[in-house]
């Protein structure tokens, strides 16, 4: 991932406006970035879309957008002391996830900030339908932001996957945003592994993991190299650690990186209330994009 100059903030009137604002402008001012405010207001698109008496439709979408954009240009007025360069956007279409999409395509931001669920909400399986379906199809560098502030030097981990049936290609993707973003606030990065193979495994997986480190200048003491099964060992070594925000791989990657959102990020989202940096490998294609007309 590049330096990010442009951030897409997925606004949701229900979910944490200020914790989402603070951490996008947290994100855009070492950059020196601009920020995109978005809000789709996707219940009354699909309200619209089901109405049967077709009379109005049309002024009724423009009246959502209308009042979206003014909300959008209030919460810019707010944060109008922290010169960073805000522009807003709205629309009312639905399925909320592919107009966010749509607009990831037609604006190329360097990352997407959304807000979900946190804590018990997480864990008792609540998360939005809609942020599983972005985290599959959004072709940007995703993050998903939960309720924790962050600290004023955020602590970043990397957590990836050198196993036989993953790609190199999304390792070095992984560990390269996890870089640029940690650079930014001057900050540390550390990067965590779970093996679960044999001992011949092993070393042939800690030697790519030198390589990873070496390649982002990561320190020997901040590589974490755990014994076991990554569902398990990981959610508890990483919550024990309290780091800001984790980035990973978004998908599970073993059919050409097309297959949903793998279990591991379930288990990580259920279990943590960090917020994740969602990466994809280089070669995503979004199907959302093919769709388009």
């Amino acid at each position: 991932m590049k330096q990010p100059k442009s951030i897409l903030v997925v606004v949701d009137r229900s979910g944490d406006v200020p914790t989402l604002m603070r951490k996008a402008l947290m994100l855009a001012r070492p950059f020196d970035a601009r920020l995109e405010l978005f809000l789709c207001d996707s219940e009354q698109a699909f309200v619209l879309g089901h109405t049967y008496d077709r009379a109005g439709v049309g002024a009724a979408r423009a009246a959502s957008v209308a009042e979206a954009r003014r909300y959008l240009n209030e919460l810019r007025d707010l944060a109008a002391s922290a010169s960073v360069e805000i522009t807003i956007d709205a629309q009312c279409e639905s399925p909320h996830y592919e107009s966010v999409v749509r607009k990831v395509l037609r604006s190329a931001p360097d990352i997407v900030i959304k807000d979900i669920l946190a804590g018990d909400a997480r864990r008792h399986g609540l998360s939005d339908p809609n942020d599983w379906q972005l985290m599959r199809t959004c072709p940007a560098t995703l993050m998903l932001s939960g309720r924790r502030i962050w600290r004023d030097s955020p602590r970043f981990a990397a957590a990836v996957d050198v196993s036989e049936g993953e790609t190199v290609e999304l390792a070095h993707s992984v560990v390269e945003a996890a870089a640029v973003l940690t650079r930014g606030f001057a900050a540390e990065l550390h990067l965590v592994y779970s093996e679960a193979g044999s001992a011949s495994q092993a070393a042939a997986h800690r030697e790519k993991l030198r390589a990873l480190c070496a390649t982002a200048g990561i320190a020997a003491e901040h590589a974490h190299i755990l014994s076991g099964r990554p569902e398990r060992t990981l959610p508890a070594f990483l919550s024990e650690q309290g780091y800001d925000a984790l980035v990973l791989g978004a998908l599970a990657h073993r059919c050409a990186g097309t297959t949903p959102v793998g279990t591991l990020t379930s288990t990580l989202l259920d279990a943590l209330d960090c917020d994740f940096v969602l990466v994809k490998s280089s070669s995503y294609r979004s199907p959302v994009e093919s769709a388009s007309p």
